[in-house]
């Protein structure tokens, strides 16, 4: 069986892709991806999804230029999530943090607590060309 025969795509084509740091074993972001930009990423070494919101494949950094070069592609032992491990460059989230997951719970909530850094303003990441 292939790599691609053991993964389990839902309803719309898509699988969930946790990407983490591979250095720092920080996640810094989650993406869906369909079997296209799948392929990309494997092709170029960088990461591809699709956007659900935007229904288009895109480059992680593609606009940016905080790209993520792929070291390793694992699956988990039910075939329905991927783990991407990557050397991220810059911000990995669209607001200028680290990673995508900068807020947590404070205590038992309602609340919540900024826990990293902003890194760069957006309008710092995406200046018009």
């Amino acid at each position: 069986m292939s790599f691609h025969d053991q993964l389990k795509f839902d309803a719309n084509g898509l699988i969930p892709a946790i990407i983490q740091e591979r250095t720092s074993g920080r996640v810094v972001m989650m993406a869906w991806m369909n079997r296209a930009s799948l392929e990309k990423t494997i092709e170029t070494g960088k990461t591809h999804f699709w956007s659900r919101s935007r229904q288009k494949f895109w480059m992680k950094g593609e606009e940016s230029g905080n790209t993520q070069t792929v070291q390793d592609i694992a699956f988990d032992c039910d075939g329905d999530c991927l783990l991407i491990q990557v050397e991220q460059t810059g911000p990995a989230c669209h607001e200028g943090y680290k990673s995508c997951f900068f807020r947590s719970l404070e205590g038992r909530g309602p609340g919540y607590k900024t826990t990293e850094p902003q890194l760069l303003k957006p309008e710092q990441m995406y200046k018009k060309k």
